[in-house]
């Protein structure tokens, strides 16, 4: 794959928790740079990001109810507001994780349309990507979380945070992809290091790959 098109394909991401502005700084030049899709930063630093790239096509992404999923819709919704006055375009949000593995549905459908209703009164568009964490759910839970996704409206599943015990695998990206379909994405993310781990992941089935090291994965590319 061509390095440019791969670009356009990466969230080029900083979320952990001792993340500087001087991070922040240096992943959107180097996504400005590269030309990847978008930066993934905290919402504490999406107005820094914001910012930055303004003269840039790079997106703003950032994460709702990060790392773990147990804040309730009203508050994902607050927080999704909140990024998406602050100017955001792209919004990760962890799925009530405790609710998916006790089988209530019902909050996993609420809380996504919840957000999906701020973001409807966006004078801008905006992409909803919904973070499974698949390294902790068993293979009929991946389905159900994809599946209740899709169904409430989000534009992508994705598989991980990256804070959990693992991250994207091929075949989670497989199957999130069979349970979906062609009519919205799928984003790989966690342990995605090099050229050969995105290309895998990309003919598996994603359209998005979340990492760290978006400049890393290039240098495997083609000019």
């Amino acid at each position: 794959m061509k390095r440019a098109e791969l670009a356009k394909l990466i969230d080029h991401t900083a979320l952990g928790p001792t993340t500087t502005a001087t991070d922040i700084k240096k992943i959107c030049a180097e996504a400005s740079r590269y030309g990847f899709a978008a930066v993934c930063v905290s919402p504490y630093y999406v107005p820094l990001a914001g910012q930055l790239l303004a003269e840039s096509k790079v997106k703003v992404c950032t994460v709702i109810g990060f790392p773990h999923g147990c804040n309730v819709g009203r508050v994902k919704a607050m927080e999704a507001k909140e990024a998406i006055d602050d100017g955001a375009d792209e919004l990760d949000m962890v799925i009530n994780i405790t609710a998916l593995k006790e089988g209530d549905y019902r909050i996993i459908l609420e809380e996504i349309q919840l957000v999906n209703e701020v973001i409807a009164k966006s004078p801008r568009p905006l992409i909803l990507k919904i973070i499974l964490e698949t390294t902790l759910l068993t293979t009929d839970e991946k389905i159900a979380g994809a599946i209740l996704a899709k169904a409430a409206g989000a534009d992508f599943v994705k598989t991980s945070t990256g804070f959990a015990q693992g991250g994207a695998t091929i075949e989670d990206v497989i199957l999130l992809r069979k349970t979906v379909g062609k009519m919205i994405g799928v984003k790989a993310s966690g342990g995605i290091r090099d050229y050969h781990a995105a290309i895998a992941m990309i003919e598996a089935g994603a359209t998005r790959i979340g990492t760290s090291s978006g400049p890393a994965i290039l240098h495997g590319a083609e000019e």
